[in-house]
């Protein structure tokens, strides 16, 4: 007969084989979660060398091209309102699998496009469906995970996905260079499908009792509920001001570097992936830093220091004080801080409402996008061929991001349970 002594003999000595087990599982579960988060900048970066490409073969110009940009916008912001609630009643896995079918279609749609304006209602499809995979993505990390730990591999998520707008333009032009522009949406198609397929490595994250039963009617009524917790806005508000200048800043800097500042197009491919290391950086900081500072004092602490930067750059921008790099620097800086305030601000509005982490999730990513489209959009009305519309309107939404994450944040209890 086996002892109890035996017993527990035995179960130290799996112990290991048991950890080992898990941590591989868990990789596996990050893998398929970065390449779910990594769809909002592969679907647009890895097209964007082809855009001269595809104005010449449809004969169309510049300025519908760029609409392709704004149509994924639409969708992708517009979609999380939806995908949230869906999620919250039907658990993670089945709407991600039904988004990325969208997004496979609409890549299809878009290779096979014949007209500027049908790629623009294509890539709407693509919107719609590739928002799917990141708004569940993030709830599928706040059910896996809780706390300063949560925000922890939100940040490492932030890492792996700083690095796709590093890879994919240049990606797309190696497509470009040995085939047709439509290739680059065949390749979109095939990584939707592959992605698809590796949805059966991930666990359903929501289990049926803690599925909200509601009609997805209310949803509605629970977006203005969610913004009418200050626990919640604070949060949203933080990363949404911040959002609105970081895609202010992806407008305004073409024209600032390379048409005022005649900097070469290779050059500012430098200045622009030097940002996204500097984000990088900023995640792998936070992903160490979170568990002893929390999440409220790493977004507070990069907040600040977003308002700090716009404002210096306001100031370098109005007086023309040391030029190029009298730009570029503040500029490098404020974005660099995203790795303080995205990953913390998206973490603490999921964590307000754990019961609610779709919807959360799909208002957060649909203000930030919309913000997105905010920030650009004025870039673009104020413009007068000089950087200081860019530098006054960054400056005015870090501010709103300090002022949202010191005002409306609010210490928590520090939480340290890990559910996985």
């Amino acid at each position: 007969m086996t002892s109890k002594t035996d017993i527990a003999v035995d179960a130290a000595a799996a112990a290991p084989a048991i950890a080992k087990a898990r941590e591989s599982q868990g990789l596996r579960v990050l893998a398929v979660l970065s390449a779910l988060m990594g769809f909002a900048s592969i679907s647009t970066d890895l097209y964007l060398p082809a855009l001269p490409t595809m104005a010449q073969a449809l004969r169309s110009n510049a300025g519908a091209m760029e609409w392709t940009i704004s149509g994924y916008l639409i969708g992708f912001s517009l979609g999380q309102l939806f995908w949230g609630p869906i999620s919250d009643r039907h658990g993670c896995r089945f709407p991600v699998a039904i988004g990325l079918v969208i997004f496979v279609i609409g890549s299809g749609g878009c290779a096979l496009a014949t007209s500027a304006e049908q790629i623009i209602i294509w890539r709407i499809v693509q919107g719609l469906g590739a928002c799917a995979a990141v708004v569940i993505a993030r709830a599928m990390l706040r059910d896996l995970y809780e706390g300063a730990r949560a925000a922890q591999m939100m940040s490492i998520l932030m890492t792996v996905m700083a690095i796709a707008p590093l890879v994919a333009p240049f990606m797309g032009g190696q497509i470009l260079a040995f085939a047709a522009w439509r290739a680059i949406f065949w390749t979109l198609a095939v990584v939707g499908a592959g992605t698809l397929a590796a949805l059966f490595i991930l666990p359903e994250t929501l289990p049926p009792e803690r599925r909200n039963r509601e009609k997805l009617g209310r949803a509605f009524a629970d977006y203005r509920m969610l913004l009418g917790e200050p626990r919640v806005i604070g949060y949203i508000g933080a990363g949404a001001f911040f959002y609105a200048g970081l895609f202010a800043y992806i407008a305004g800097t073409p024209f600032a570097y390379i048409t005022y500042y005649h900097v070469p197009s290779a050059w500012y491919g430098l200045l622009f992936g030097a940002a996204i290391v500097g984000i990088m950086t900023t995640n792998l900081l936070n992903a160490r830093l979170v568990t002893r500072f929390g999440m409220v004092g790493m977004l507070r602490a990069g907040a600040a220091g977003t308002a700090l930067a716009g404002l210096a750059l306001a100031l370098t921008a109005l007086t023309g004080w040391d030029g190029l790099i009298g730009l570029a620097v503040p500029l490098l800086v404020f974005v660099s801080l995203a790795g303080f305030i995205v990953a913390n601000s998206i973490s603490g509005a999921l964590a307000s409402f754990p019961n609610r982490a779709g919807a959360v999730s799909a208002l957060v990513g649909a203000l930030q996008y919309g913000a997105g489209i905010l920030g650009s959009g004025l870039v673009g009305a104020f413009a007068d061929g000089t950087p200081r519309p860019m530098a006054c309107i960054i400056a005015v939404f870090g501010l709103g991001c300090a002022l949202c994450a010191w005002l409306f944040v609010r210490e928590r209890a520090p939480v340290s349970t890990e559910r996985l």
